[in-house]
């Protein structure tokens, strides 16, 4: 038998899973936290991804390895190789004001889509090195070289030799704004933009399977990705299939064959895994509502459950905006929560908790509205990720959705996809191996479009 792992270093933490190669059945897994803060030096990330690779004990057998990774940190190198400063994850929005700025600089929202396919947020890595020339000029001056966390961590397996060796792959780079999906290359005039003048070089972009080294124990080290073009590949998502991430962020993405190109900058021109591209809206606030609600109402996850389901629909007109972070889409970084619609009559923690659930689908949905308004088909919703537990969240969504939603068993979907990348990478064949899909439950109801109507009624009140 012949195994592959796959490697998922996300914002809260690092999963490595081994799988069988041919069929993708999990033979065993580990698992280590990552420091809680948007700031975190990469380091970090290695002691983590040691102590996941022994809880799974060991990689010693493993054939191949790919490593997929939250998108958009900014890992800056200077002439030694060393870590210039801790890298700044895509939840930091210090950078607002600088994405701000840049998008002035090029002539607006609708020069950034032509040129990237992605408009500058505050999560954009484009952004931080904007932040990074202005508010730390000697650092942006000590940088020779720019990387994300999982050409970083890539890097590290294969034994971080020199900066010249370092890869990425189409998914992840098309998060960074200086590299465009739609025609897979650099931009290094945009690059030098956010550094005042400054250049920087930038890792390799390999092919989807094209082997990119070898790992101290001797395995072959796939191109790896960004952490929801992992996903997606792990799910086998085909067009027609929209995607729906319920994590530390939201994500509605979905398979396509055409570049999207969105003045408004709700949709990012991200590419998939495979050599396709990866139409996607992103949200700041997903599975920290559900999180943030239960602490609040002092009650763990299946009681939050219980009670949104105990609710009426709608609330009885009780609305929550969960912008608890600020939100990327709509793009507010300043913006708070806010609660609408408050009276006596829906003054009870089932209504809160039902309100908390819709707020967050709501917005979710609106993900899927900008999908469709850039020709994205949907034909079937996907939802996956850490809230996906939530039989609230599966039973709500589809009234809030207005289609059939589709739940594949929860599993570590991001470092699957990973493995299924080393795992073709191993195989070398045109496409990647067929892996076994988990089983999935399938839930209906009928739309009520009065939960969007009122949700969009005060949407637009809250702080931005």
């Amino acid at each position: 038998m012949t195994l592959v792992a796959g490697i998922d270093s996300s914002t809260q933490a690092c999963k490595v899973i081994v799988c069988e190669s041919d069929t993708g059945e999990t033979v065993r897994e580990g698992r280590a936290s990552h420091p809680d803060a948007t700031e975190v030096a990469p380091q970090e990330w290695a002691k983590a991804l040691d102590t996941a690779i022994a809880a799974a004990g060991g990689l010693d057998d493993v054939a191949a390895v790919s490593v997929a990774a939250q998108q958009h940190g900014m890992v800056c190198l200077d002439d030694t190789s060393s870590v210039v400063r801790p890298a700044l994850l895509w939840n930091d929005t210090r950078s607002a004001d600088a994405a701000a700025e840049l998008v002035d600089d090029l002539g607006g929202a609708g020069s950034w889509a032509e040129a990237v396919g992605v408009v500058p947020v505050a999560s954009i890595t484009i952004s931080k090195l904007r932040w990074l020339a202005d508010f730390e000029p000697e650092n942006a001056d000590r940088t020779t070289v720019v990387c994300l966390p999982h050409d970083w961590l890539g890097w590290q397996l294969a034994g971080a030799a020199d900066p010249s060796t370092l890869s990425t792959d189409r998914g992840d780079a098309s998060g960074t704004g200086y590299f465009s999906a739609a025609t897979d290359s650099y931009r290094p005039d945009l690059l030098s933009l956010a550094l005042r003048g400054r250049t920087a070089e930038l890792p390799r972009v390999a092919g989807p399977a094209e082997q990119i080294g070898e790992t101290r124990w001797g395995a072959a080290l796939g191109p790896g990705s960004g952490d929801n073009a992992a996903a997606t590949l792990a799910l086998d998502a085909r067009e027609g299939d929209v995607v729906v991430s319920v994590g530390t962020s939201g994500v509605v993405s979905a398979v396509s064959a055409t570049p999207p190109n969105d003045p408004g900058g709700f949709v990012a021109g991200f590419a998939d895994a495979t050599g396709r591209q990866l139409p996607l809206v992103c949200t700041l606030n997903a599975a920290r509502v559900l999180d943030a609600t239960a602490s609040l109402l002092g009650v763990d996850h299946d009681e939050l459950s219980r009670l949104a389901l105990s609710a009426p629909c709608g609330s009885e007109g009780l609305v929550m905006v969960p912008y608890l972070e600020g939100e990327r889409t709509p793009n507010r970084p300043r913006a708070t929560a806010s609660v609408h619609g408050l009276r006596l009559a829906n003054s009870t923690p089932a209504h809160l908790a039902r309100a908390a659930i819709e707020g967050l689908l709501c917005g979710l949905a609106e993900g899927i509205d900008h999908l469709a308004a850039q020709n994205v088909t949907v034909r079937r919703i996907l939802l996956v990720g850490g809230g996906a537990r939530s039989q609230a969240l599966c039973k709500l969504a589809p009234t809030v959705f207005g289609a059939p939603v589709l739940v594949p068993r929860p599993a570590e979907y991001v470092a699957i996809g990973a493995g299924r990348q080393a795992a073709w990478t191993l195989a070398g064949t045109p496409e990647p191996p067929e892996w076994r899909q988990a089983p999935a439950d399938l839930y209906e109801a009928d739309p009520v479009p009065a939960v969007r109507l009122r949700y969009s009624e005060v949407r637009d009140l809250t702080d931005s």
